[in-house]
């Protein structure tokens, strides 16, 4: 078994003890951030904690309404052009702490008068201790290179960040995340089959929409970098655009469908890949029906065994994107399994890149 897989199945104590050891943390940075209002947010980070900034992105201003920018790290550490970060809420986001350029842009940030806040699994890493405050991931030390409980804890991380800004995001709400995380493990065995389905797999397209975005991008690095498979990404809107024309018969398609105002525009894609003959595999829950009911076709869907959903007065799918990207993260590993290869050692990465 990989370390890949045993650190899947590691997620929902994770998710719970970051929960636990950081939920006061939470309520201290709400109290100062009460006292200090916040105009707009910037998130820089690189790979896997890119992605989860992604996410960040979107449910901060689902969430808040305060406009987030992702940061582009060349302009500081390349180009070395100062920006105006007075009155910024700048937030870094690295598993290991010690991104170079990331630590980098929060440096000068903080010069500028930036409040800046770290993400991170190390509590004794750069980051941790040059943010003014630092969420901790409590996920232990991450061994695969390929990043798997460290993505799903700075999810976590940043409901609890959205909570503080006075969101309506409920500790009950989140507690029931790794419930939901334990019912999407139940399928290992399932996906473990799945994956020789794909086997000779060289490209794909990975799709997701609003809050699942991120999990596109995810979904589609942890193919690259584990099963060396050619894998684009794309919102449905964003695939609808033009490079829907590169599709075509058996092409795989993994999309992330969730209930809510993403499933509409998702059946529009979906109605013109069955036009093509693309072979698409759907990632949902049971509170899409509509979506698990899709049985007829030449791929089941998966389900996670779970109505994810709440009354939570933002969106049906605010809580779907941890629960959703474990069964991507078991089918990129099995399928690492199935051809061979090793998913904790992709070949030319090491576990902390640094790069300027």
């Amino acid at each position: 078994m990989s370390t890949m897989r045993d650190e899947i199945r590691q997620q929902p104590e994770i998710i719970e003890r970051t929960l636990q050891e950081e939920s006061k943390r939470a309520e201290r940075l709400g109290e100062h951030l009460a006292r200090r209002p916040v105009n707009f947010i910037v998130l820089v980070a690189r790979g896997t904690s890119d992605n989860a900034a992604q996410f960040g992105r979107y449910l901060l201003e689902i969430c808040t309404g305060i406009p987030v920018s992702l940061a582009a790290p060349s302009i500081s550490t390349l180009y070395g052009a100062p920006l105006a970060w007075k009155n910024a809420l700048v937030i870094a986001v690295s598993q290991s702490g010690e991104s170079t350029d990331t630590n980098l842009v929060l440096d000068r940030a903080k010069e500028a008068g930036a409040f800046t806040i770290g993400i991170t699994n190390e509590s004794e890493s750069t980051l941790a201790k040059l943010a003014d405050h630092a969420f901790l991931v409590r996920a232990g030390k991450e061994r695969s290179v390929a990043a798997t409980k460290t993505y799903t804890g700075q999810l976590i991380c940043f409901y609890l960040l959205t909570a503080a800004l006075g969101a309506a995001v409920k500790m009950e709400h989140l507690k029931r995340i790794a419930e939901w995380v334990a019912g999407a493990l139940l399928l290992e065995t399932e996906i473990r089959g799945r994956a020789e389905r794909y086997c000779f797999m060289r490209q794909a397209v990975c799709v997701g929409r609003g809050l699942n975005y991120s999990n596109a991008f995810e979904f589609a690095l942890k193919l690259m970098e584990t099963c060396y498979v050619v894998a684009e990404r794309f919102s449905s809107a964003d695939l609808l655009h033009g490079p829907i024309a590169m599709l075509e018969a058996n092409f795989p398609a993994f999309l992330f469908c969730p209930s809510g105002v993403t499933w509409k525009p998702t059946c529009e894609l979906l109605d013109k890949l069955d036009t093509i003959g693309a072979e698409a595999l759907l990632i949902t829950d049971r509170a899409n029906p509509h979506a698990a009911e899709r049985r007829g076709t030449p791929v089941e869907p998966i389900v996670i065994p779970a109505d994810i959903r709440v009354e939570a007065g933002i969106a049906d799918d605010l809580y779907t994107p941890i629960p959703y990207i474990v069964p991507a993260q078991l089918l990129a590993a099995s399928l690492a399994e199935v051809k061979g290869l090793d998913p904790d050692r992709p070949r030319a990465l090491s576990k902390v890149t640094q790069t300027l």
